[in-house]
């Protein structure tokens, strides 16, 4: 499919100005950003004699922009919204979400992601990074709907873990080769659900592919504080001295972090992906995003799953992260909210690894939002970028565009994607886990 959208206000994300014009998709790719003119003469300027148009969108000066990178979730815990609420993390998860996730099969996981897939899309997301159970069906699930997904391993054991270890070697390399819409990533659970035998092979794995390692990482200050009890260090030094960083990656959540911690995360590249309305649930603490800054790391956002959060929405996230580094700091001034957007769009694209989707240019992924700004909270237009994270919601994404398709738009998604159906799933799941 061919696109022309025009009259259109654009966040090209390369800087954060707005300017007016149009873009053209082909295919799956973004054929042209600028002012526009006379269609010959940029046909011409592009080296093409001609494109005929399947649909030309008329934005009526709304705005164009890159989709929202969600750089970290666990899409088909939909099933655990609002299940275990206003619980203590350790209790939620050890005795709440770990007993119901047993009981789960890969075809629940299936229906239940394509369920959070329609939140995404009415959230502006484009990208998820997702771990979870059964990727294989979580793959399945993301390309049918549509949805650009990168996976990472959440392997996990102190005992018997080789089985985990020869199932994420076996899906770096089918899921790889799966779909364009797919990827996936060495990683790991936690420090904690992991024994010490089990990280140094998952080192050994990242050296030979020399690749990037994912994790969660000090979400809580009980985390830390076990990990130095048993290891006689911090959860980000361990997996430094085992090797584990030395291709790149980084940690979810990231709250509980020293100034040594600090200084690997930059000396190795590493991403911090930021969590703020699933810590602030769980009582976890505030991630320290002006020392992330301070020291030139690169910082992501992340919804988490929809059993902590419990919404898949990028539009609070951000407000948090900005919200809540302004009270840790004391200091009005913190995070300014054109950092936060560059956090959600441009670095959560570099976090996961899909250059081809951070920026709005010339042969780019086709991975965009329209904002709708005639809406009462988009006005006045007296800065439309901090607008986003400070008065947008959910209700301004007026389309979603994954790959040259557009998934959703005024309120409806794609005709072949059946929403009824999967609400119907996702219920009769509910029953069935009892």
């Amino acid at each position: 499919m061919n696109y022309r959208f025009y009259n259109a206000k654009i966040l090209t994300m390369e800087t954060t100005d707005i300017v007016q014009g149009e873009l053209w998709v082909q295919d799956d790719k973004i054929l042209y950003v600028g002012e526009g003119g006379d269609a010959a003469v940029i046909c011409r300027s592009l080296s093409i004699k001609s494109i005929l148009w399947d649909r030309e969108i008329d934005c009526n000066g709304n705005l164009l922009m890159p989709g929202f990178k969600d750089a970290h979730t666990h899409s088909a815990m939909t099933f655990l919204r609002s299940f275990a609420d206003d619980l203590p993390l350790q209790d939620w998860l050890f005795k709440k979400v770990f007993p119901m996730e047993d009981k789960l099969d890969g075809e629940m996981i299936y229906h239940l992601t394509k369920l959070a897939v329609l939140e995404y899309l009415t959230s502006g997301i484009t990208s998820i990074f997702d771990m979870y159970l059964t990727p294989e069906t979580t793959a399945k699930a993301c390309v049918e709907m549509g949805m650009r997904c990168v996976q990472v391993s959440g392997a996990s054991g102190q005992e018997d873990f080789e089985d985990s270890l020869a199932k994420m070697e076996e899906r770096y390399h089918t899921l790889n080769e799966l779909d364009p819409l797919h990827s996936y990533f060495i990683g790991f659970h936690a420090e904690y659900t992991c024994s010490r035998a089990l990280l140094e092979k998952v080192a050994a794995m990242a050296h030979k592919y020399q690749a990037p390692v994912f994790t969660h990482l000090a979400e809580t200050k009980s985390e830390v504080d076990g990990c130095i009890e048993r290891h006689g260090m911090t959860p980000t030094k361990l997996f430094d001295s085992l090797g584990i960083f030395d291709y790149g990656g980084g940690g979810y959540h990231c709250v509980w972090m020293n100034e040594e911690d600090l200084d690997i995360f930059a000396k190795r590249g590493l991403t911090a992906v930021t969590n703020p309305g699933s810590n602030t649930k769980l009582a976890s603490g505030i991630a320290p995003i002006s020392d992330f800054l301070r020291k030139g790391i690169n910082v992501a956002i992340g919804t988490d799953g929809p059993a902590s959060n419990n919404c898949l929405d990028m539009f609070r996230e951000m407000f948090l992260v900005t919200g809540l580094a302004k009270l840790r700091e004391q200091d009005a001034a913190a995070v300014d909210a054109l950092e936060v957007l560059k956090m959600a769009t441009v670095n959560g694209a570099k976090a996961m690894n899909l250059p081809d989707t951070d920026v709005l240019a010339a042969g780019k992924q086709a991975d965009l939002i329209m904002i709708d700004l005639q809406k009462p909270n988009m006005q006045p237009l007296n800065n439309i970028a901090k607008n986003l994270v400070y008065s947008g919601s959910k209700q301004n994404v007026k389309m979603t565009m994954i790959r040259g398709r557009i998934l959703y738009e005024n309120g409806q998604f794609a005709k072949e994607i059946d929403e009824e159906e999967i609400y119907r799933k996702a219920n009769e799941i509910i029953t069935d886990l009892g």
